[in-house]
């Protein structure tokens, strides 16, 4: 028996702190443009393919320097929600 957390979360939903810590299964990303915020996502989409052109374009902008210290992804939060909340439809 594990526990069954939703796809995408923002670090605080889970931890109530922001901590480094990330569950098995998930992988961290920096969302936003002004202020970036952590979100955790299941490893399952990077198999999506919008979800790799988006990693596609941090690669482009940063290359592999990412400025907050994890993978940062260059798009809006709003954008970004839109198209990991198309993910759980399917």
């Amino acid at each position: 028996m594990g526990i069954r957390l939703p796809a995408v979360l923002h670090v605080k939903q889970i931890l109530g702190r922001s901590l480094p810590i990330v569950p098995k299964g998930y992988l961290a990303v920096y969302v936003g443009e002004k202020e970036k915020k952590r979100f955790l996502v299941p490893i399952s989409y990077l198999n999506q393919p919008s979800f790799q052109d988006l990693l596609r374009k941090a690669e482009e902008e940063f290359g592999f320097h990412h400025p907050m210290g994890g993978l940062t992804i260059p798009c809006t939060e709003d954008t970004f929600l839109d198209l990991t909340s198309q993910f759980d439809r399917l």
